[in-house]
């Protein structure tokens, strides 16, 4: 068994790779169907890494794919790009949309929503994970669900495929449903939370899929720079440990998220 310690950057390019290898997402990238990589900070890194694959990365900005984030309360975002009215940042790129394999560069997911049909695939972050039963929950701030909203028409409506990119770092404890009753209760403030259906993927699928080791989160937290940061230990065969620490080495100096 070893141990790694993964950033919050690093956990989320580890996702994104093993994302791109999910053998459903391999599917619509070498044959037919829609995929749509909705924005958000996560979902960045998994558009670099499928970019990388069928072309166009080059043309892509991580750093604006997203609607909204969280950032530390000093944060000066009323100087920086895609500052918005309730004083947080907004990302100014759509979504991705590749069909057949091809990057429709002119479409946003409202445009082909209504159009996804079963084997289509929905990729969406989160906010919220409950590990001990793998689900997870979105901050929600718009009044009509915002993207989550549009996408469960498909998921539920007609068994478009959701998958749900997620770190470690955001895992909860408690009941997410009766969390997400009192949080979207008349009188409160703050974003509404939804518990929403579909494959949640993490690091720890990421390394079992791409490597085969066993994974497991055995610790969390540290200081100057790995503050939410994860402690992963990794069981397996020879081969596999191997291919674990190669691919961790690879990732582990990822660079934080930033707006520049």
């Amino acid at each position: 068994m070893e141990q790694y310690v993964i950033t919050p950057a690093a956990g989320k390019r580890l996702i994104a790779k093993g994302i791109a290898m999910h053998p459903e997402i391999q599917k619509v990238l070498h044959g037919s169907g829609t995929m749509v990589i909705t924005a958000g900070t996560t979902n960045g890194y998994v558009a670099e890494e499928i970019l990388a694959i069928i072309g166009g990365i080059e043309e892509f900005q991580r750093n604006r794919f997203f609607r909204g984030i969280t950032v530390p309360p000093s944060f000066p975002v009323s100087a920086g790009p895609g500052a918005g009215g309730d004083g947080k940042p907004h990302g100014d790129v759509g979504d991705i949309i590749i069909t057949d394999g091809v990057w429709q560069k002119d479409k946003m997911f409202i445009d082909v929503v209504d159009s996804l049909t079963e084997g289509d695939i929905i990729i969406k972050g989160a906010n919220a994970l409950d590990m001990n039963r793998k689900r997870a929950a979105i901050c929600v701030g718009h009044p009509k669900a915002g993207t989550i909203g549009i996408a469960l028409q498909a998921t539920i409506g007609r068994r478009v495929r959701l998958i749900i990119p997620v770190g470690l770092e955001k895992r909860i404890f408690g009941d997410i449903d009766d969390l997400a009753r009192r949080l979207n209760s008349p009188g409160m403030s703050g974003p509404r939370l939804l518990p929403v259906p579909g494959e949640v993927f993490t690091e720890l699928d990421a390394l079992q899929l791409l490597t085969g080791v066993k994974a497991e989160l055995i610790a969390g937290g540290g200081v100057c720079g790995a503050e939410g940061s994860v402690r992963i230990a990794v069981s397996g065969e020879a081969g596999q440990l191997k291919a674990a620490d190669d691919l961790l080495n690879s990732i582990l100096a990822e660079p934080l998220f930033s707006l520049d």
